[in-house]
């Protein structure tokens, strides 16, 4: 008998921060709110899938996600049959629903990993993982020099050894930062930056140059993503390996970056294009000879656990910023994960799943 969809729900959580995380503009959360996403099939398995809505980056909120799921996403999947040949098919009609990036990509996870358990085989299989270990980034936010300092050291003491440092509302402060950051950890740490789009045409060069003194890797996306011309062009200047993150929120997106040739490594972030349509980004990076590496959305465990697993696929070369639960007081996990070293043990990660009491401590009953 073909295995069908029965129910697809969504369970927004909440679980507090060590200290608020800030970025951008104007951009900061105090606390994770996000929404699992849960399929079950009628062979009873299930699967799961975090989607975390940030309303500045694509305009979605917890009470978004979970309407958009049971209004518009649900009702075209319920009854359908799922299976690998299925799966494609199933994503496109999510694709019919324009936006909402983290409910379409939590549901399509979700339903990966509802598929995997259905053919008792590890959701590490199923994505063709082959690594056993994957190089970890940590995000360390805008804020207080002094408080970004001893973060870092928490982190670095947890076995971090890349940090991508938020910069551009302050550029002397964010130099200062970084040398500050080069003199504390030597060649202990790598660094590198992402500008959220907030460098200008005008000072770019001279930043990029700077970071270039201090040996920072590489920059994520210092110009505004509509300045396409200025972006090519940087990237040809070769000051700093550019990575592209909010200029391809998606595959259709890359297409027209690879075409023009925009940056060298590109960011792809599962929870905003689910497993399907970032496996066919990583192949069209691939294609290109483009550098890859998988990023968060400031997922916690469960969102990191799989963006992990999908960092273990092959041609998944650069550090990937799987670390973001060392900012969390609490998690949903069975089992915590470890840095060891600077890398994440994924083939240990594969076993955890999420601890139902831990969910129903942190489950919002009423979205206020």
């Amino acid at each position: 008998m073909p295995i069908t969809i029965e129910s697809i729900e969504a369970i927004p959580f909440r679980l507090p921060l060590r200290e608020p995380l800030r970025w951008g503009a104007a951009s900061e959360i105090q606390e994770v709110r996000h929404v699992l996403v849960r399929v079950r099939l009628s062979d009873d398995s299930e699967g799961w899938g975090e989607a975390p809505p940030r309303p500045t980056i694509y305009g979605e909120t917890v009470h978004s996600v979970c309407s958009m799921l049971q209004q518009e996403l649900a009702p075209r999947l319920m009854g359908e049959r799922l299976d690998e040949s299925t799966l494609p098919t199933l994503y496109r009609r999510l694709q019919a629903v324009k936006n909402n990036q983290t409910a379409r990509g939590a549901l399509d996870m979700a339903l990966h990993h509802a598929l995997a358990n259905s053919r008792s085989r590890s959701l590490y299989e199923h994505l063709g993982a082959s690594r056993a270990q994957a190089r970890v980034s940590y995000i360390l936010g805008l804020g207080d020099l002094d408080d970004s300092l001893a973060e870092a050291e928490r982190v670095v003491a947890q076995g971090v050894r890349v940090l991508k440092v938020k910069v551009g509302r302050d550029w002397g402060q964010d130099l200062q930062k970084l040398r500050l950051l080069r003199e504390q950890f030597c060649e202990q740490v790598d660094l590198y930056v992402d500008a959220n789009e907030r460098f200008q045409p005008q000072n770019v060069r001279h930043r990029l140059e700077q970071m270039a003194e201090l040996n920072v890797l590489y920059c994520e996306e210092p110009l505004p993503t509509e300045l396409i011309l200025a972006r090519s062009a940087l990237r040809k200047a070769e000051l700093l390996p550019l990575i592209a993150d909010d200029s391809a929120l998606c595959a259709r997106d890359l297409r027209r970056e690879l075409s023009i040739d925009t940056f060298q490594i590109l960011n792809i972030k599962t929870a905003r294009t689910g497993f399907t349509e970032s496996a066919q980004m990583l192949q069209q990076a691939q294609v290109s000879a483009k550098g890859v590496m998988v990023g968060s959305q400031a997922s916690a465990g469960w969102g990191t656990l799989q963006a992990a697993l999908f960092a273990a696929k092959p041609g998944i070369d650069h550090p990937c910023e799987l670390s973001f639960f060392l900012k969390l007081q609490a998690d949903l996990l069975t089992r915590p994960p470890q840095i060891h070293d600077g890398f994440l043990d994924v083939a240990e990660l594969a076993q955890t799943t999420i601890d139902a009491d831990l969910l129903r401590e942190a489950r919002i009953q009423t979205i206020p």
